[in-house]
């Protein structure tokens, strides 16, 4: 049974905050908590439960999402300082060779992705696709939407990146099976957005790179492409481990429970991410020739990206936990179970229209995450909450266009109209969000 008071809250609460968002250009932290409040206020709250649920939301959310943001935010920027994103690009081209490339840096942006922030990565190893082009004579896209579907996917869909992070943490998905599941959709979804999508739009457009530069690659020597592939993946397999280990179908009685527990603090995303931190400090760092001061410097100056993301995530907790504590949640649990409606499909649906409307991935995740929590019982189990997580970044990432800052990092750095932007970016994210969704879907027959 629909209550129209709760409904009317809600959908009134989400105007609220694309007003605010879009209209009044407020920042999406504060326009989240308004956005909050109003829900409450037209629920029919007291004030003062109102103001221990936005406490309570926020308290619950930050415990964990703060550390694991700040930990990967430090982690990505010694990597990107170190000049591990070029060692791998290097590497991975000189393997695949010319007629491959598109392959190949696919691969560096998917690999990439995961330490450092999407738009950070893509600036570092642009030198990369010009060099090419210029060598070539082909369309830069040819090379250009590779980089970015591999960036955008693993940015988009495994963590310790911030978003699928934030995610899992609001509708408490375990971490193990997002980045089982992230890897599983994310390597279709890549193939069809990166390389096959690429070749198709490179023949309809056809652009040059900018005038020469200084290539990077000359500029300074690069770590060994074994450390760097290394410790990416220190976090990524202890985290992974620590889930298979729990698991009944590997854990259930073959391994003590002291033995357990101390497996799963290394393997929790907490010491995962400070080891991956301490080896990379040490091996890209002072045995490279950086000065303690200097990777204090870089460490510190990561938090400023990564305070923000914090910031909208704890506020996206605060909208869940209010949609919890006045019962709207539960109820739209039940009309949506009545009316044979899936969750995977609403999560999808609801991501893509705050994305497409407002523009920022991050927060269409974070709202979505925010609505879609509440509907979740007990009985769905953590393989399908991770689904849910990979379906919300899906939606999160579909037609990226005028009001999303990604649009115009890859129309300047790609030297596109906006409406060359719009057949070749705009349109690899729609596929990308609908190839994500779809092998989502698949996989939830089968976990």
């Amino acid at each position: 049974m629909i209550d129209f008071t709760l409904l009317s809250a809600v959908l009134f609460g989400i105007i609220m905050l694309l007003v605010l968002i879009l209209r009044l250009k407020i920042q999406a932290f504060i326009a989240l908590l308004i956005a909050s409040i109003i829900v409450g206020v037209l629920s029919g709250m007291e004030p003062l439960v109102i103001i221990k649920t936005m406490q309570e939301g926020m308290g619950s959310t930050l415990g964990f999402v703060a550390v694991v943001v700040g930990l990967g935010a430090m982690f990505g920027a010694v990597l990107e300082h170190s000049g591990g994103a070029e060692s791998l690009a290097t590497f991975l081209l000189s393997k695949f060779g010319e007629k491959r490339s598109s392959w190949a840096l696919m691969l560096t942006g998917f690999i990439v992705a995961i330490p450092v922030f999407f738009d950070v990565a893509f600036i570092i190893l642009v030198p990369m696709i010009y060099a090419l082009q210029r060598k070539t004579g082909k369309s830069l896209l040819l090379y250009g939407i590779p980089l970015l579907a591999g960036l955008a996917i693993t940015h988009s869909f495994i963590p310790p990146t911030p978003g699928p992070v934030a995610v899992a943490d609001i509708v408490k998905a375990d971490l193990g099976w997002v980045i089982f599941f992230g890897f599983l959709t994310g390597i279709p979804t890549a193939i069809v957005c990166g390389p096959l999508f690429a070749k198709y739009i490179a023949k309809k457009i056809h652009v040059e790179a900018p005038a020469l530069q200084t290539d990077i690659s000359e500029a300074k020597t690069f770590p060994s492409v074994g450390i760097i592939i290394s410790i990416i993946a220190i976090p990524i397999v202890l985290i992974v481990l620590n889930t298979l280990l729990n698991s009944p179908l590997i854990g259930d009685g073959r391994v003590s429970k002291k033995t357990l527990e101390w497996l799963g603090m290394i393997g929790h995303p907490f010491s995962a991410l400070i080891i991956a931190n301490l080896i990379a400090w040490y091996t890209l760092g002072l045995r490279r020739g950086f000065t303690k001061d200097k990777l204090l410097n870089i460490t510190t100056q990561s938090m400023g990206p990564a305070g923000i993301i914090i910031l909208l995530t704890g506020a996206g907790g605060v909208f869940k936990q209010m949609l919890v504590n006045t019962g709207t949640g539960e109820m739209l649990a039940n009309y949506f179970a009545d009316q044979g409606v899936s969750i995977l499909l609403f999560s999808f649906i609801a991501a893509a229209l705050i994305r497409i409307l407002q523009g920022s991935a991050t927060v269409a995740m974070i709202t979505a995450a925010g609505l879609t929590s509440p509907l979740l019982v007990e009985t769905i189990s953590e393989p399908q909450k991770a689904l849910i997580v990979i379906a919300i970044a899906s939606g999160a990432t579909i037609m990226s266009h005028v009001n999303d800052s990604g649009f115009w990092l890859v129309s300047k750095y790609l030297g596109l109209s906006e409406k060359q932007t719009f057949k070749s970016w705009t349109v690899m994210t729609s596929l990308l969000a609908l190839t994500g969704f779809i092998t989502a879907s698949l996989l939830s027959l089968f976990f």
